[in-house]
């Protein structure tokens, strides 16, 4: 393991084989990168810290489709919808 800054310890994929338990002590205190080849290949992180960074990819997710449908729906003419009285006569349901 190598420390590389104060919050971040590099990790190659042979030394996590034999060395795991010192790996997850230092993923509660540090940023954990996995390497293979020298080249970086996933992060460890706590399980409560992952949750946390899903929620807010969700929270970025659900905010930018609203401003997609909010945008749409400005853009919207009535031309371009059908009433459901319409819809039923196109249909041939009336």
């Amino acid at each position: 393991m190598q420390h590389i800054e104060e919050n971040t310890t590099l990790v190659g994929t042979a030394e996590l084989r034999t060395k795991m338990k010192e790996v997850l002590k230092a993923m509660k205190v540090s940023k954990v990168v996995l390497e293979m080849r020298n080249k970086a290949l996933a992060v460890l992180v706590p399980i409560e810290k992952y949750k946390k960074i899903e929620a807010i990819l969700e929270e970025i997710e659900d905010r930018a489709l609203g401003y997609v449908a909010r945008g749409r729906e400005k853009g919207a003419r009535e031309r371009d919808y059908l009433s459901l009285d319409q819809v039923e006569k196109k249909l041939g349901l009336r």
